[in-house]
């Protein structure tokens, strides 16, 4: 009797582990912009390293590029945002949801066409679970629909999450509309004191629209079958806690994902890689690197306004100026007039940059930054002190992390003044104080190496992870 159940237990087990190791494939599903793009395949690749097959549904905008991935499977669908694309080039005060949600309507039936594609040609119970942008809400009605767990990758901090979820969107309570005239304008917000009335003014310029769209993605992630963070525990533990209990899903927070690996590929921009070499002819810690992302847009006024502070500080400096980021504009024709022979070999103006190569980079001083979350943890892996000048989103949020919690970097708080700008580079750059902002930004670089050290958090997270996705 007893031998009959030992023999029964061993084939059970043995029938599960073929059936777990059938069921090895994971299919991911990004969000078209580098921001988003970047930690999802880096999530891929790290899951491949765990020995997961990866399959990656892409939209035709902003496709990434196959042959960086030959270990990868790519399924394209059609997603018609050539209709809506110019607006987000052109557009300085553009809503970020109105593009999110564009897509939520125009790709449904091209995913789940795509889906049903993938489930007959792998066939049925090979792939473990779907991993989709926490913004693509209408993923998981698809799931649901075939029966595949959905996780989801939000590319944001947690804490945004939180602050999202706390904030009244709406134009009719005066959130989103104030200026330096009004009262409350350097007032702590009451739902999340940590911001301030003139931090949240700059997150939308459709509250109603942000609301629907933190709402649905709010509602979405509950009803998901887990969710990953690219943050480290280190970093964000209240958040993350916080995270766990209104959320009653599980959490993986294995971040910063980019650490995993030597530096990114996954760039959607041809970066200027001669920039190394000059970075080697500089003084260490002496360079002011400088870029606003791969969206972001600025005045022309504004641009000017950079280009007298860099030109007034005598710093050397790098400076990312991505074409168009003054609206209108190809390239660099903004400058000041006399810029480039002013600053001479002092400056270097790229259109874009091996940004994680320049940030490890001995000479680099101080990242001046729009404070993606990105570009945020990038920062604090390499110790690098901060400057911010957010422009929407989770990016004002990021910035007062930074200056007023973390303590790590300096807000520009009131937009690009030239005598400002200048004050706020000496602070990072020469001042006391930007030396225990240093000191401060190497600690959270040390807790990142540990928590990424077998038996650090990140690490117990992934296994986690893994445990979890073979489990389905």
């Amino acid at each position: 009797m007893n031998m009959e159940t030992n023999v029964s237990d061993t084939n059970l087990r043995c029938t599960q582990s073929t059936e777990i190791r059938r069921r090895n494939r994971i299919i991911l599903f990004p969000l078209p912009f580098q921001g988003h793009i970047n930690p999802m395949l880096q999530l891929a690749n790290i899951l491949h390293t765990q020995g997961f097959k990866i399959t990656i549904i892409h939209t035709e905008y902003n496709s990434p590029n196959h042959s960086n991935y030959p270990h990868f499977a790519f399924k394209s669908i059609s997603d018609r945002f050539f209709e809506i694309e110019s607006q987000l080039a052109t557009k300085v005060d553009a809503d970020p949801a109105y593009f999110v949600k564009y897509l939520n309507r125009s790709c449904v039936e091209p995913f789940r066409e795509c889906l049903g594609g993938l489930l007959a040609e792998y066939g049925e119970g090979s792939i473990a679970c779907l991993i989709t942008d926490a913004v693509f809400c209408f993923t998981q009605a698809v799931a649901d629909s075939v029966k595949l767990p959905r996780m989801v990758i939000r590319t944001s901090s947690p804490a945004c999450i939180l602050a999202w979820g706390a904030l009244p969107f709406s134009s009719q309570n005066g959130y989103f509309n104030l200026t330096k005239q009004d009262s409350n304008y350097e007032e702590s917000v009451p739902e999340y004191p940590i911001m301030k009335f003139k931090d949240v003014s700059k997150m939308t310029t459709n509250p109603e629209s942000m609301r629907n769209l933190v709402t649905d993605m709010l509602s979405h992630m509950k009803a998901s079958s887990g969710l990953i963070w690219n943050t480290f525990k280190e970093l964000e533990e209240p958040a993350l806690e916080t995270i766990r209990q209104e959320f009653s899903v599980p959490n993986f927070a294995l971040g910063p994902f980019h650490k995993y690996f030597s530096a990114s590929s996954s760039s959607l921009i041809e970066q200027d890689r001669t920039v190394l070499s000059w970075l080697d002819t500089q003084a260490p810690k002496s360079v002011i690197y400088i870029s606003f992302g791969s969206i972001a847009h600025i005045s022309e006024s504004e641009f000017q306004e950079v280009a007298h502070g860099l030109a007034n500080t005598g710093f050397p400096f790098l400076w990312v100026v991505r074409p168009g980021v003054v609206p209108g504009s190809k390239w660099v024709e903004s400058l000041p007039e006399k810029f480039l022979e002013r600053v001479g070999d002092r400056g270097r103006i790229v259109k874009w940059a091996p940004q994680q190569d320049v940030l490890a980079h001995l000479a680099t001083g101080c990242f001046w930054s729009h404070c993606g979350w990105n570009s945020t943890l990038e920062s604090i892996c390499e110790g690098v002190p901060m400057i911010c000048s957010p422009s929407f989103g989770d990016q004002p949020l990021n910035a007062r992390y930074v200056s007023d919690v973390w303590k790590i970097g300096v807000l520009l708080e009131d937009g690009f003044d030239r005598v400002g700008i200048q004050m706020v580079l000496q602070r990072v750059m020469v001042d006391k104080e930007g030396e225990e902002m240093r000191e401060r930004i190497i600690s959270l670089k040390e807790k990142v190496n540990l928590s990424l050290d077998e038996g650090g958090s990140s690490q117990k997270s992934l296994k986690g992870l893994v445990d979890y996705i073979l489990s389905f």
